[in-house]
């Protein structure tokens, strides 16, 4: 039998939860003209494999298929126009990934995949409209503590050309992450990489005719640390970046589970340039939290919607 003073409690809860659903339900209808949604989402090892039968050897996902369907339902929550990817596997488990969203309505058949350092993840983009121009970058290296190093990800950077003859302009980046590696520190790499991020920010932010631009990514740092401070910049400089305050229908703001260390933080960011700002619609960005998450990855997705009619 219920106690009296516990079932108030709990039927607050489930209004709360029907009113967070109605209004996330208002806000993820398909987009408006001149709106335009970008996702960005760490699949976690969206990856395939050769599996030898019968007839001889067979690629396939790696990652269970239980795993792949919360991934593409979570993805289906925010219906983008444009899908920033970590952690996808090779060209094949991309079109693979390409494939099945199309299946379920969500047709982004251009692309952008880089093969970086790390043979198995990698970075990836999947759009509604047509890549304009590519400046990625696969190879990038810096020296630390007198060693050689590179970007295990590199930087993906494309321009998009969206309706209208607008541009945006999107760069990402999953930085190393925060797993202890003999002879490696972490910490000091993730400095470096986002110092070169930054470098390949600030000449896209200073040329001729800059775009709007757009950073995502899964950087391994939370906001105080010195990698996010830097990709953020000086407030009030032209070439500062907006980082953008997403949460979830409760409010939360934390986009990674890490299940060894029981910890929850948030590591996962998009950031706005000065002349993209004001286009941003904060009432149609956030995390996505619906049930399927933990089934798909140890992130949450997060998402953003841009108003381009005066981009």
């Amino acid at each position: 039998m219920e106690s009296p003073t516990v079932r108030p409690f709990y039927v607050l809860r489930e209004v709360r939860r029907s009113l967070v659903g109605f209004f996330l339900t208002l806000f993820l209808l398909p987009c408006q003209a001149g709106e335009v949604v970008f996702a960005a989402y760490n699949v976690r090892n969206y990856l395939i494999t050769d599996v030898v039968d019968a007839e001889g050897v067979v690629r396939q996902p790696a990652k269970p298929e239980k795993q792949i369907a919360a991934v593409l339902q979570v993805v289906q929550h925010t219906r983008p126009d444009i899908l920033g990817i970590v952690e996808m596997g090779d060209e094949s488990a991309l079109h693979d990934f390409q494939a099945r969203l199309k299946a379920q309505g969500i047709d982004l058949p251009h692309h952008e995949w880089l093969r970086g350092a790390d043979p198995s993840r990698h970075l990836a983009l999947l759009s509604r409209f047509p890549i304009e121009r590519r400046d990625s970058i696969d190879d990038v290296l810096f020296d630390l503590d007198g060693r050689p190093e590179r970007m295990a990800r590199g930087i993906l950077d494309v321009t998009l050309l969206l309706p209208g003859d607008k541009r945006l302009r999107v760069m990402g980046a999953h930085f190393k992450s925060r797993r202890p590696v003999p002879g490696v520190d972490d910490r000091a790499m993730r400095v470096l990489e986002a110092w070169h991020l930054r470098k390949k920010m600030t000449e896209a932010l200073q040329g001729e005719a800059p775009v709007p631009l757009l950073v995502f990514g899964d950087f391994n740092d939370y906001k105080n640390e010195a990698p996010i401070r830097e990709i953020i910049g000086v407030p009030g400089n032209p070439l500062h970046m907006r980082d953008l305050p997403l949460t979830d229908g409760q409010g939360e703001k934390w986009t990674f589970y890490w299940q060894e260390s029981d910890l929850y933080s948030r590591i996962d960011y998009l950031f706005a340039s000065q002349a993209l700002w004001k286009n941003i619609l904060l009432p149609k960005s956030g995390i996505v939290d619906i049930p399927p998450w933990s089934e798909a990855s140890d992130h949450r997705a997060i998402y953003t919607t841009i108003q381009t009619d005066d981009l």
